[in-house]
């Protein structure tokens, strides 16, 4: 009997192009045409807005990874935020003034940058009520996109699902059946400070990596038997700065540190936890193992991610930028002769994304026996 394969896609901001890279290379791989490889897709952030682009044309795989792959080789600044100088300068004084008026002479502003155009954007490319449709005709389980409550301080994955799988809630994360939409995409991509966050009922949510400690649960606990990860994150230890001459970080550099880390060290920390569950499992043989009266079970995985520095090729186009953006990013501290973590998260321009999506192809051609071996076991 076939195994159920769930499709985890970590968040990143614009490191969310290697991820389709990798998806690239899967296509011509596995050579799938119509129907989708994977029963369960799980997103968080960039990820979200992968997950749910493919999710809702997972009657059209083929087609649906090559639109992905036009949508993010033609991205600009200005398709996901408003770069002009107007709003740039409005934005500028709205905080100055709140902020040295103590809220007296401005309401607090709901954030630095304003992602309308993004929300445009993905109007105009995801058709929300196929999703629904395909998971009726049972191409696909479910889709699973996270987010942060503000309310609550919970992780809450609202899925869309079939008509057996239920609500969840245990310590700091909950699950909610719903029909996913525009407004959980938006909130799933809401960056704290840096995106507004979107009101969901009587709920505000933020980013979906805020509080997401266990970023392979939700696929797990909607069904998925294996995994196939595709991380926005370097493992190499030479990626990692070296700098003799460390200087006091500037703002840009520990925001850039903190949407590392919120982004991508609790996935790797939930798959050594899950090397841990399967070695348990391996090690008792015929014997269940149990655990809050549910059987414990092991999760094949295969994970994906980036062979080369993305801080690195982020820095070399750091010029596509719009100016309005170049002047923030070095007033909070941002030299374009350094590397930077948030310069790779917020260059949404097609010269860098494009180099993400060779990178990912790349990887993807060169992981290819892997891949193949472990949709076929």
């Amino acid at each position: 009997m076939k195994k159920k394969v769930g499709l985890v896609l970590p968040g990143g901001g614009a490191r969310g192009a290697y991820q389709v890279g990798v998806l690239k290379a899967f296509l011509e791989i596995s050579k799938t045409k119509s129907k989708s490889p994977f029963d369960i897709y799980s997103g968080t952030s960039a990820g979200a807005i992968n997950g749910a682009f493919l999710a809702s044309q997972a009657h059209i795989f083929d087609h649906s990874v090559v639109s992905l792959v036009d949508v993010w080789s033609n991205f600009t600044t200005n398709k996901v935020y408003k770069t002009d100088p107007i709003t740039m300068f409005k934005s500028s004084v709205h905080w100055f003034l709140t902020i040295v008026s103590g809220g007296v002479l401005m309401p607090n502003p709901a954030s630095l940058l304003d992602n309308q155009p993004l929300r445009i954007l993905l109007r105009k490319r995801i058709k929300f009520p196929d999703i629904q449709n395909n998971v009726e005709s049972s191409i696909i389980e479910s889709l699973a996109v996270t987010s942060a409550s503000y309310r609550s301080r919970k992780s809450c994955t609202f899925f869309q699902a079939n008509s057996n799988v239920n609500n969840w809630r245990k310590t700091h994360r909950e699950g909610k059946k719903t029909t996913i939409n525009l407004d959980h995409l938006m909130a799933s991509v809401a960056l704290p400070l840096i995106f507004p966050a979107v009101r969901i009922k009587d709920e505000y949510f933020g980013d979906g990596a805020m509080r997401q400690a266990t970023p392979l649960s939700p696929a797990i606990r909607l069904g998925a038997e294996k995994l196939m990860i595709i991380s926005a994150k370097e493992t190499d230890d030479r990626f990692q700065f070296n700098n003799p001459r460390e200087q006091y970080p500037s703002f840009a550099k520990i925001t850039g540190y903190m949407l590392e880390a919120l982004f991508l060290d609790g996935l790797y920390s939930d798959i050594e936890r899950l090397n841990r569950i399967n070695q348990i499992i391996k090690n008792s043989g015929d014997r269940e193992i149990r655990t809050n009266n549910k059987t414990m079970k092991y999760v094949d995985y295969l994970v994906i991610s980036p062979s080369e520095d993305l801080n690195e090729i982020a820095q070399k186009h750091y010029h596509n930028m719009p100016l309005s953006i170049r002047l923030l990013l070095q007033g909070l501290g941002l030299l374009k002769d350094r590397k930077s973590e948030l310069l790779s998260f917020l260059l949404f321009e097609s010269a860098y994304t494009n180099e993400l999506i060779d990178l990912g192809y790349r990887d993807g051609i060169g992981k290819k026996e892997e891949i193949a071996d472990f949709m076929n076991r």
